[in-house]
């Protein structure tokens, strides 16, 4: 009868979607971001989203709520227990025989045949994190919540490197696989594999296999950030990113030509935010044509999707330069070998700094930016 409760209940509501967007050990600002949010509800209400979709860290993030559906005290509960408890070693090797014999290993596969078939090459081994995922998660959880009507859909998306696709594998009650330019989507159960695969950040993690095909993280080739909500069936998309604000440049600061370890940093910038900016831009696009057609009281195969996104207050950055030394310390001398000190402008030190101390203030600063916004999300969600 609970059930069908809450069937009844939302079937006049539109379908509300979360996205959760990739960035590494950035993503336990998403947690913070939720648990404002779960603070504002009933002790034992279920999570506000019908769909749920998730990319790279914030694939895990996703899958981790989508388990724990029928109550969002408890989903975030499990989620913040681990974020704020992590420590490096816990998502890839970071003792010394670990980093460097992986590395090791990479340069002697190097010389041996191409005929030969070798693991994925990566700069760190990310063993850890299977581990760690098999032991906390019960994926066919998701299963049982989409059969009790808590969840309409869940997906992850991975890049495929044998095509050059962006794949959201994703469960589902009705949703009937997509395929578009450069993206498509695979009606599967979700397994670690996935999540393993949508969080398999470029070279630094090793790639993934599949069915026949091998994967890597979800924001390589996603050219669409927002398509896997559309396809899943989504009126309004509720977005946590991890694009952070530029720091202030010092009046006359001179910038000195940037190093390997800034460029590299560019780059997962890049990957993570960019594509997310543009695809809303497209939207908003979308919207005001629709708009102007209904105005006109014509017909259109177009609808407006409304989105609400919420990005971090502060530079997290500046926060991994502080707090830098609570690094391991091979994870620090690798990081020296491509240029990145303590000292030196880089964001890859906030993609990899899986430390307690770190993705505690992040949850702090995502809790706090959660609540300043929390008349507004609740609005959006229709909670009131």
């Amino acid at each position: 009868m609970a059930n069908m409760g809450r069937k009844q209940l939302n079937q006049d509501k539109p379908n509300i979607a979360l996205l959760l967007t990739g960035g590494g050990a950035r993503a336990a600002y998403q947690v913070g971001v939720l648990k404002a949010l779960a603070h504002s509800m009933a002790r034992t209400a279920p999570i506000p989203f019908q769909i749920i979709n998730g990319t790279s860290a914030g694939a895990i993030n996703s899958s981790a709520l989508a388990c724990y559906a029928s109550c969002m005290h408890l989903a975030i509960r499990k989620i913040e227990w681990v974020w704020k408890n992590f420590h490096t070693s816990m998502v890839y090797r970071s003792d010394f025989i670990g980093v460097y014999g992986n590395i090791f290993a990479n340069m002697l596969r190097s010389f041996q045949s191409q005929h030969l078939n070798h693991p994925p090459a990566s700069l760190l081994d990310n063993a850890p994190l299977r581990r760690l995922l098999s032991e906390v998660l019960d994926l066919s959880r998701i299963d049982r919540n989409i059969h009790r009507n808590f969840l309409d859909a869940v997906s992850i998306t991975a890049s495929c490197y044998s095509t050059g696709e962006s794949v959201a594998f994703y469960q589902a009650k009705d949703a009937q696989p997509w395929k578009r330019a450069r993206r498509s989507g695979q009606n599967m159960p979700l397994t670690i594999d996935h999540l393993m695969a949508s969080s398999a950040i470029p070279l630094v993690f090793p790639s993934v296999r599949v069915k026949h095909h091998y994967y890597g993280d979800g924001s390589i080739h996603q050219l669409s950030p927002l398509s896997p909500s559309i396809h899943l069936g989504a009126d309004k998309i509720f977005i946590v990113g991890v694009d952070q604000p530029e720091p202030e440049t010092p009046v006359g600061f001179e910038r000195h030509f940037p190093g390997m370890s800034a460029v590299a940093g560019h780059l997962l910038d890049s990957i993570f935010s960019d594509t997310l900016q543009s695809d809303l831009e497209r939207m908003e696009r979308i919207n005001r044509t629709v708009d102007a057609v209904k105005a006109k009281n014509q017909h259109t195969e177009l609808k407006r999707i409304d989105t609400f996104l919420v990005n971090p207050s502060a530079n997290f950055d500046q926060i991994a330069q502080e707090l830098y030394d609570d690094m391991p310390l091979a994870i620090r001398s690798m990081l020296r070998l491509i240029g990145v000190k303590k000292t030196t402008e880089s964001s890859l030190p906030s993609y990899l700094m899986f430390e307690k101390a770190f993705t505690q203030r992040l949850i702090e600063i995502g809790y706090q930016d959660g609540l300043k916004q929390l008349p507004e999300i609740r609005s959006f969600l229709e909670l009131d």
